[in-house]
This record gives C-alpha cells, sequence and structure tokens, in this order.
C-alpha cells in the first residue's frame, strides 16, 4: 500500500512540473510577443506616426497586466505619454506619464521615475505652466547626484530636458550650469544625440546674451556632428540650429546669410514638418529680413504665408485640458471623508455646523440677491460690448483723423504722413501681437525714432503709446474669441500669451480696463451665445 502512495505521489508531481513547464513556456511565448510589439510601436514613434504607435503599446500594456509585468506596463504607458505629447494630446499624455510613475515608484526604479518625470516636465512646458516645469526639473536635478545613475545616459536625458524649462524662463546662467555638465558627461559616454541638444541650447542662450560669436561657435558644433554622425530624427535639431545661425546673422546685419539659411530650412520641410516651431518661425524672421532689406513685397508675402500656417496650427491643436492636480485632489477626498466622519461622532461640532447652516439661511439670499444684480449689470456690458465689436467687424478702416501736429512738436508733416502710413502696416501685419512689441521696436519698424513716435501717437490716436497696443490687442481678441471656436478653447494664459502678454493678470487687467467684463464671463457668454444660435438651428 505504501508503494502504491508513493508511485502515485511521484506521478502528481510529474504532472505538476509538466503544467508548470508548459504555462513558463506560454508566459514566455506571450513574452516575446510584448518585446516585439514594443519594437514596432517605437518603430512607428520615430517615423512620426503617432496613433499608430499608440495601438501597439496599448497592446503591450494589456500583455503587460496579463503577465503581471509590471516593468512591461510601464515602458509601454510612457511611451504611450510620448507619442500623446507629440499628437498635442496632452491629457491623455499627462495621464500615461501619471501611471508610468506610479508604477516607477512601486518599483523603485529611479531610472523609470527619471523618465516619466522628464514627461510630465515636458506636458508642464506645453501647457504654459512653467513653475510647475521648473520645480520638478529642480528636483529631478538635485536627485541624480544621490543615485548610482550618475554617468549614464538617463543622466543625460535628464539634463536635455529639464534645462528646457529653465532656457523658456530666461534662466540662462542655470542652463550653462547643468548643459556644461551634461556636454562633458556626453562626451565620456560619446551621446552624440545629447551633446548636440546641448551645444543648440548653448548656442541660443548666448544668442539671447547677444553673443553672437559663441552663439555661432556652439550651432556650428552641432551642425558639424549632425553631419558626421547619423543621428535619430535628425531634422528638428537640423532646422532648429539653422534657425538661430540665421537669428545671429539678421542680428549683426548679415541679411542675405540669413534668407539663404531660412529658405533652405523652408524648402527642406514638407507636410507636417511646416507647423513646426523653428519652419514656422523662419517664414517670420524671412518676412523681417524682406522688410530690413526693404523689399516690401516679398516680407508681404513670408509675413502671409506665416500668418496662414500659424492659423493653420491653431485650428490642428486640441483643446487644452489641466487635470494636474487631480491626484492631489483625490487625497483631499479623503481627508473631507475622514473630517465628516469625526463630525458625526462630535456633538460639539454637529451643533456648530447646525450654526453655521443657520447663518448661511441669512446670508445666501443677500448674496443671491447681489449675486443677480451684478450679473445683469454685466449682461448690459456683454450686449453693448458685442454691438461695439459687429460695429468694428462691418465698417470699413479708414484713415485715421489728419490733425495737424501742434505747434511745439517739431515734426514736418510728410514724416507724420510717413510714420502713420508704416503704423497702419505693422497694424494690417498684426505686429502688436508679439512680445517684443514696444515703443522702441516699433520706433524702429516705421524709421523714426520714439520720441517722435510717442507724440505723434498722443496726437493722431490720441492715447499713449501703452494704451494705443493694448487697445489693438483686446480688441484683436474679442473679435477672435467670438469667431474662433478653436481660440475660445484656450486657457486664459494661453490666450494672453498668444496676444502678447508675458502674465494672465497683465492681460486680464487690461481687458476688463477697456470692457468692463472679465475674460473668463466674455468666453462663457460668448459660448452660451453660440450654443443658442445652434439650438435655435
Amino acid at each position: 500500500m505504501g508503494g502504491i502512495t508513493r508511485f502515485l505521489a511521484r506521478w502528481l508531481c510529474l504532472f505538476i512540473v509538466f503544467l508548470f513547464g508548459q504555462n513558463t513556456i506560454a508566459q514566455n511565448s506571450k513574452l516575446g510577443v510584448a518585446e516585439e510589439l514594443y519594437k514596432e510601436g517605437k518603430t512607428f514613434y520615430f517615423e512620426e506616426k503617432y496613433e499608430e504607435s499608440v495601438e501597439y503599446f496599448d497592446k503591450v500594456e494589456a500583455l503587460g497586466k496579463e503577465l503581471e509585468d509590471d516593468m512591461l506596463v510601464c515602458m509601454a504607458t510612457n511611451m504611450k505619454g510620448n507619442a500623446f505629447l507629440m499628437n498635442d494630446q496632452n491629457q491623455e499624455a499627462l495621464d500615461a506619464y501619471y501611471t508610468s510613475l506610479e508604477i516607477a515608484k512601486k518599483l523603485k526604479n529611479f531610472e523609470r521615475e527619471l523618465i516619466a518625470n522628464s514627461g510630465l516636465i515636458l506636458v508642464y512646458k506645453k501647457t504654459n505652466q512653467y513653475d510647475r516645469a521648473i520645480e520638478l526639473s529642480n528636483k529631478m536635478l538635485q536627485s541624480i547626484d544621490n543615485t548610482s545613475l550618475k554617468n549614464t545616459s538617463a543622466h543625460i536625458s535628464a539634463i536635455t530636458i529639464g534645462v528646457e524649462a529653465y532656457l523658456d524662463t530666461e534662466q540662462y546662467d542655470t542652463v550653462i550650469h547643468y548643459a556644461n555638465q551634461g556636454i562633458v558627461l556626453s562626451k565620456k559616454l560619446d551621446h552624440k544625440e545629447g551633446l548636440v541638444d546641448l551645444y543648440i541650447k548653448k548656442g541660443v542662450v548666448y544668442y539671447y546674451k547677444k553673443d553672437h560669436k559663441t552663439s555661432l561657435d556652439y550651432l556650428f558644433k552641432a551642425e558639424s556632428l549632425l553631419q558626421d554622425y547619423k543621428i535619430r530624427n535628425p531634422f528638428y535639431p537640423t532646422v532648429n540650429a539653422s534657425y538661430f545661425v540665421a537669428s545671429n546673422y539678421y542680428q549683426q546685419g548679415k541679411y542675405d546669410r540669413a534668407i539663404e539659411r531660412l529658405l533652405a530650412n523652408i524648402n527642406a520641410s514638407q507636410g507636417n514638418d511646416l507647423y513646426k516651431i523653428p519652419v514656422l518661425q523662419s517664414h517670420l524672421l524671412l518676412a523681417n529680413c524682406y522688410d530690413k532689406k526693404e523689399d516690401f513685397e516679398q516680407a508681404l508675402h513670408w509675413n502671409n504665408k506665416y500668418v496662414t500656417l500659424n492659423e493653420d496650427l491653431q485650428k490642428q491643436k486640441d483643446k487644452i485640458i489641466n487635470r494636474i492636480y487631480e491626484k492631489e485632489a483625490q487625497v483631499l477626498k479623503g481627508g473631507i471623508a475622514d473630517l465628516q466622519s469625526k463630525q458625526q461622532k462630535n456633538e460639539h461640532i454637529k451643533k456648530y455646523t447646525y450654526l453655521m447652516a443657520v447663518l448661511l439661511l441669512l446670508i445666501v439670499p443677500f448674496g443671491s440677491w447681489m449675486y443677480l444684480k451684478k450679473q445683469k449689470s454685466n449682461k448690459l456690458v456683454f450686449n453693448d460690448l458685442l454691438q461695439k465689436i459687429n460695429h468694428l467687424e462691418t465698417k470699413e478702416q479708414k484713415p485715421l483723423d489728419k490733425k495737424e501736429p501742434a505747434k511745439e512738436i517739431v515734426i514736418d508733416d510728410h514724416t507724420v504722413s510717413e510714420v502713420l502710413k508704416r503704423l497702419l502696416k505693422l497694424e494690417s501685419q498684426e505686429f502688436y501681437l508679439r512680445s517684443d512689441c514696444n515703443l522702441r521696436s516699433v520706433a524702429k519698424k516705421v524709421k523714426t525714432n520714439a520720441t517722435y513716435l510717442s507724440k505723434i501717437i498722443n496726437l493722431h490716436r490720441e492715447k499713449s503709446f501703452n494704451d494705443y497696443i493694448n487697445d489693438l490687442r483686446i480688441e484683436y481678441v474679442l473679435k477672435r474669441i467670438k469667431n474662433d471656436k478653436k481660440f475660445r478653447s484656450f486657457s486664459v494664459k494661453s490666450i494672453a500669451n498668444e496676444i502678447g502678454y508675458k502674465s494672465d493678470y497683465s492681460f486680464a487687467k487690461h481687458f476688463k480696463a477697456k470692457t468692463g467684463l472679465n475674460p473668463s464671463y466674455y468666453i462663457k457668454n460668448i459660448e452660451k451665445q453660440e450654443k443658442a444660435l445652434e439650438d435655435a438651428i
């Protein structure tokens, strides 16, 4: 009997081993499939076929969950974030990076945390949240020194992405500090992509510092590497470096050399490449070069090209929805639930809550009355504002008044007339929407000095220069919000940046001073009015 028992036990063990082996083979097979799908997804990504790449990474993520392979899921979701980001799907990118980051923290894998955080920085930058981008860049770059990842390619990637936030916020000394670290490390590891990127960033910094010789030295180094070595996706760094070489030539008055560079950038671009920032800006800089050469026909041609491309780009952009604080909000909800539980157990707090409720019942009617009064007032202002906008849109643009200069202002009539003509031309080109539009730059454009321009605007526009520019911007944004549904979907901060303001506070202040309304109120009511018209149809 004992022999039979041992015999059965032995066969049972062999059977279990067989089943386990079969399961292992199946798992290995699925893992191999996942790896192949991941490679295919990356191929589509680097070919800029972002929707196709997401489909593959979705399959990899599903297999990773089935195999309970957290690393596979972490890698797939991060690549999905990259694809979403490049396809202007900022919310989807944010969600994917958060998922990847949570898994990386669970795995205690600092390298994957670094990669996910780098993606989040890019999202913050793209949605103009530079304070969060800088905060995360600081944490990320400082944390590297305390890990074993120092002196690795992950370190280089973190530097190239981290310094972008400092570059965008004009913290040039910090850019140079980290870029120098990255250049030394890139040379040590023979990391050509990182070296090209950091040379270009240093070239950009010195361009803004107006050290054109040093700027060109770094940009030419980057171009030399791009010619000598084959790097992945060379188009963007190539046109970016060439654009800033042209910008240096423009600042040095070498307009023909700048034009040659810019035309090469544009001619090398096809399809969606035309909407990439260095190519888009090449059109605008080209218009300025021809303007300096007084070839106004070509200047207007390239300016119109820029305006058309920029409008097309705005139409292509998806609505940006910001849910960056979603994770923090979930924690707060948990805290509120705990507080409610404690309130139920504490009689004293119950009584206090009751008294507060009674007080609120007294306050609410008065608050409601004040709110309704304010809404009624805002509605009257809004309707009046719409009438003014409609009037602006339908009336023909007439030459502004031709008042004679005051006797104490010694400016001849011909000069005044020429300045006013050039001002009208700048208005038609929407120069006032540029962030660098100021008294000095406009005076240079209309070929006079700042003092004369200020006096001419005071006399013939009957306002100060700042009021003149602010009025043009607010009139533009009122009409654009009314007629452009996509533009209305932008955040107030994005709209402010689009029309030349450096902060949403400055924009809102001038908007309310001009209209009596907050921008958000105006946008909301335009949306309501449009929806009502659609429903009526």
